[in-house]
């Protein structure tokens, strides 16, 4: 069985999904401190006029050093209704604007207060409508066993080996955080994806393309088949 894992980013970028393409099981994993500034509460959109810009979930306060299981949102304003309207600049220029705002409100209007269970759900709903499986598990949820666990480079090798995994494929560009060693010596197959982004170039309407934007934007631009041919635009390389 092939393991990924993976923090729970807000409408990640299409090479996230590429990796749970690629695995047979995926684990939402949340049981590490949340880092302020990244891609758990918030993901880049087209600007409507030039660059990109944020769309965001709010959160209450939090411990800085916190983990991302104990994130909770904070729902005294209509965050979403406001990311709504940060899209409908879209409406103009994308061929698959009403398809995507459907799937995106089916994502975004989840009722709870936990960013862990808000981007699963939303993670769920873009792999149900790209027919990509999501056999997968929240790790706070499985209460796994750290207690050997020194380095970044082993909570992967101690989670796949509580799944009995074969394998565990991490992107590439964490890459340096890992012992093959380690993983040979348990048994667990280290492998690598690189997601070949020189090919994911869609037409943007008429402005120079911005890469490496949400699945948003890749989902207003191209159609549902389109986007199943790019998810295959990757190369994995093992140790």
């Amino acid at each position: 069985m092939k393991v990924g894992i993976m923090q729970p980013y807000f409408f990640p970028y299409i090479g996230y999904f590429q990796l749970i393409q690629h695995v047979d099981h995926w684990v939402v994993f949340d049981d590490v401190q949340f880092i302020r500034h990244g891609w758990i509460n918030r993901n880049r959109i087209l600007h409507p006029t030039e660059g990109w810009q944020y769309v965001i979930v709010p959160l209450e306060k939090y411990n800085h050093k916190g983990l991302i299981k104990n994130v909770q949102i904070n729902n005294s304003t209509d965050w979403r209704l406001k990311i709504i309207n940060q899209l409908t600049h879209y409406k103009k220029k994308a061929p698959y604007y009403t398809q995507c705002i459907h799937l995106i409100k089916e994502a975004l209007y989840n009722d709870t207060t936990s960013i862990t269970v808000l981007n699963t759900h939303i993670l769920k709903t873009i792999c149900d409508y790209l027919d990509i499986p999501f056999s997968h598990e929240i790790s706070s949820h499985r209460n796994f066993d750290y207690t050997n666990v020194q380095d970044a480079g082993e909570w992967a090798l101690a989670i796949s080996r509580q799944l009995n995994a074969t394998e565990y494929v991490n992107p590439i560009g964490g890459k340096e955080l890992f012992d093959d060693q380690k993983f040979k010596q348990k048994g667990v197959k280290l492998s690598f994806l690189q997601s070949n982004m020189e090919l994911v170039n869609y037409k943007q309407s008429y402005r120079s393309f911005e890469p490496n934007l949400s699945i948003i934007d890749l989902l207003m631009f191209c159609s549902k088949d389109e986007i199943k041919n790019i998810l295959n635009y990757y190369e994995v390389t093992s140790t």
